[in-house]
């Protein structure tokens, strides 16, 4: 009665896990992996956030072109609001004041950037604006290959779940057999309670298998930039081209086309943009001014007037900045060597993960898989006819889980290891693939 109501308890659990997978395959929304790395970029909220810092850049770019804006001073000088009253005559036996004149004056400054300052700030913005393109690329490169390790997740965990609910309904009809043989004196009541217990064992492995799977689309959903749970499914289809590579070709590749290295590049540039702008900051400027000047009260005249201004650089040349911005273009350079021998790791270890997960899958495909189908159908037959025992029969069960796991894994790893060479080589992103804001 326990092992009945046990079994009930399974099979709700398993009708109700089910509707998930169920209704997102009815809904329509099943999507592939180039279908969800799109979305990805499309919507993702780490990656949206990301994206401003290009608009900021080009904020920059307008900032650093514009010229100094010419400086208008109006002045109302000696104004006799005491009442001194100013006069250049007097009654006898007094002396005129002399005081004023009032004044009034319109003054207009201009500054004369020299050393070409607007052209050197313009190009270390253009250069900033640059190196935060190649860097959302690179973010890019991440996503991709995040949404792509995630979409491979959810296809091993849904063939995961294949294989314990092909175990259940295996066992299933063994439980429901023994059930049979029991009545019919063919079988003890330990050999039927055994198949019983295998039964509820294999149930709970597709319930976890399930939680796996739902797991998985979760953790693909939120990398989706989906905020709210929505129902969707994957088209399960995994890599498996086997392209003939070479180490030296995907080295070449990889120097061209990854976009942390060539920001890094880039950013010798921006570096040695800034120590250009720095020597020119150390050129002083001059400032040009004109003046009209407007006498009244004591004296009537107009006149005008010339200015220049300039500071006298006896102490500070800007040398600190200067020193600064000669050791950052050594810094830049020293990173881009750094990252060169990076990449290069990078497409080794990726490399090295293709061949090994192809070498694995390969071996499964050619000598184990077809054995372990064999002698699983074989036990399960000569287990109905009575030749074999139940042990016999589990073990044979459980090497071919255990076979079939090695290649769902196999198979999931020799994807990801196609993938992890599109990212070290930055292919995913290489130009014209994946279009920047």
């Amino acid at each position: 009665m326990k092992v009945r109501f046990l079994k009930s308890v399974c099979a709700i659990a398993i009708l109700f896990g089910s509707c998930y997978l169920l209704h997102a395959q009815q809904s329509g929304d099943v999507l592939s992996v180039d279908q969800a790395v799109n979305e990805a970029i499309a919507h993702n909220l780490d990656f949206f956030a990301q994206k401003y810092a290009l608009s900021i850049a080009d904020a920059q770019i307008v900032t650093a072109r514009l010229r100094p804006n010419p400086l208008l001073t109006l002045d109302a000088d000696h104004l006799d609001f005491l009442g001194t009253g100013f006069s250049t005559t007097a009654p006898p036996g007094k002396m005129p004041n002399n005081g004023g004149p009032t004044e009034y004056s319109a003054r207009m400054d201009f500054l004369y950037e020299r050393g070409g300052k607007r052209q050197a700030r313009t190009a270390l913005a253009v250069g900033d604006r640059d190196v935060t393109r190649l860097g959302l690329a690179d973010s890019v490169r991440s996503l991709i290959q995040s949404v792509q390790s995630a979409y491979v997740d959810v296809v091993s965990a849904k063939d995961t779940l294949k294989l314990a609910q092909e175990n259940m309904k295996t066992f299933d009809d063994i439980a429901a057999i023994n059930q049979i043989r029991f009545k019919d004196g063919d079988i003890a009541e330990v050999e039927l309670m055994r198949s019983q217990v295998a039964e509820l064992q294999f149930a709970n492995s597709v319930r976890q298998a399930e939680l796996q799977v739902n797991s998985s689309l979760s953790k693909l959903q939120l990398l989706l930039g989906r905020t709210k749970l929505q129902r969707f499914d994957i088209v399960d289809d995994l890599r498996h081209d086997m392209p003939n590579l070479t180490r030296d070709a995907l080295v070449d590749q990889s120097m061209q086309q990854r976009p942390d290295l060539q920001a890094l590049v880039r950013d010798e540039g921006r570096a040695a943009a800034d120590l250009k702008l720095q020597k020119a900051n150390a050129k002083v400027d001059w400032q040009f001014g004109t003046e009209y000047r407007k006498q009244d009260a004591t004296a009537h005249a107009d006149t005008m007037g010339l200015f220049l201004q300039s500071p006298i650089p006896l102490f500070n040349r800007n040398q600190g900045e200067i020193a600064r911005s000669q050791q950052a273009l050594l810094q830049a350079q020293a990173r881009t060597r750094a990252q060169r021998a990076t990449v290069e790791n990078d497409v080794d270890l990726a490399l090295l993960e293709y061949q090994t997960a192809r070498t694995s899958l390969e071996k499964i495909e050619s000598s184990m898989l077809g054995k372990a189908r064999d002698v699983r159908s074989i036990s399960e037959y000569s287990y109905k006819r009575g030749d074999i025992g139940f042990v016999d029969f589990l073990d044979a069960v459980r090497a071919y889980n255990d076979t079939m796991q090695s290649y769902n894994d196999a198979r999931a790893e020799y994807a990801r290891s196609l993938y992890g060479l599109d990212a070290a080589t930055g292919s995913t992103t290489a130009a014209g693939k994946v279009p920047l804001p």
